[in-house]
């Protein structure tokens, strides 16, 4: 080599990396027709570590502190480029850098409702959404099956992968954890918990650690939450029976404001109390399962209200035990007597 040619060469004595805090993960350092000089210094910061790669393989990996470039603290590149134990050139390789800060407040969120297996509602679509942090763990992997030989790779980058990622986990990892819909609206952090556990090793395969996963909303699809909604409601009703007896109490004195009175809400009174018995026993048949409730050919319960409606004695007979049970008052008793009386005698 020429002296002119020595002296255009350039030559690194330090290799660093001043963080500007863009998000960036892995930063290669602009070697260009720059070699390394034999005995410099790489400083790796904290949250940092720093790789060597030559000629497309990686070699040696450095975590926080100060070093002496030698062969002592270069094994690997040694072996790889066959140096003896004098060596004292430059040389040439490839040095990226890795951030292995927190990477905070980053959301994730499923843009379709997922469906998932329950075991309260059989099958659910669910929709979730919340943040979690991440940070590069293994820069080894993260080179290999990431950022490669990028001058740069930045969190955007790694952003719609790891969206793509938790979306493809969240199906396994809820499904195995076996959490009902209900105990995940009811306890969020238990979901998340669920979640990052079932994540975890599918953010290992990428060189990268799962720090914190939350879940801040569930939420299931307009058609299903109308569906739970009436399914709570039902339940929130209890006894069927008395809850008939009560809504027939409640109509009684609106009946009575009605034209006609009460004369002519015996029949239909008494076969809505059948079609509430009938109801109230098929219901708690199946909710205890102590079998299906008897069958009712089609008419029975009218035909068992119809004997009410036959005579006015057993109008006036009906009448007089809703008085004796405090149902209607005496003026819609005298009223409705009197109306049924009127009509018997012309």
């Amino acid at each position: 080599m020429s002296l002119g040619s020595f002296i255009k060469k350039q030559f690194i004595d330090i290799l660093q990396w001043n963080e500007e805090g863009d998000g960036t993960l892995a930063w290669r350092y602009p070697m260009q027709d720059f070699e390394i000089q034999y005995g410099g210094s790489l400083t790796v910061r904290e949250s940092q570590m720093a790789v060597f790669v030559n000629e497309g393989k990686i070699a040696d990996v450095f975590g926080p502190g100060m070093y002496k470039l030698t062969t002592q603290t270069l094994p690997v590149l040694t072996y790889l480029k066959n140096w003896d134990k004098l060596f004292e050139s430059p040389f040439k390789s490839d040095v990226y850098f890795f951030s292995t800060r927190l990477q905070l407040g980053r959301k994730w969120g499923t843009p379709q409702p997922v469906t998932l297996r329950d075991k309260d509602f059989d099958m659910v679509r669910l929709r979730a959404f919340g943040m979690y942090a991440y940070k590069v763990a293994d820069p080894k992997t993260f080179f290999t099956e990431v950022s490669g030989t990028r001058e740069r790779y930045t969190v955007d980058d790694m952003e719609q992968q790891l969206r793509n990622l938790i979306v493809a986990g969240m199906a396994p990892a809820l499904g195995n954890a076996g959490v009902p819909f209900l105990d995940m609206a009811a306890n969020q952090s238990l979901m998340g918990d669920k979640l990052r556990e079932g994540l975890t090793p599918l953010f290992e395969r990428y060189g990268l650690a799962l720090d914190t996963f939350a879940v801040e909303s569930i939420s299931l699809p307009e058609d299903l939450q109308k569906a739970i909604d009436t399914r709570i409601s039902m339940g929130m009703v209890g006894d069927m029976g008395r809850f008939t007896q009560y809504q027939t109490a409640q109509a009684i004195p609106l009946a009575a404001q009605n034209e006609g009175g009460l004369a002519g809400t015996g029949a239909s009174l008494a076969a809505g109390v059948a079609f509430g018995q009938v109801m109230a026993n098929s219901m708690g048949a199946a909710v205890t399962g102590a079998g299906a409730a008897p069958a009712v050919a089609v008419g029975a319960p009218i035909a068992a209200a119809a004997p009410a409606a036959d005579g006015p004695e057993a109008r006036l007979a009906q009448l007089k035990g809703l008085l004796d049970k405090g149902l209607i008052s005496a003026a819609d008793y005298d009223s409705a007597k009197a109306e049924i009386l009127k009509k018997l005698i012309g």
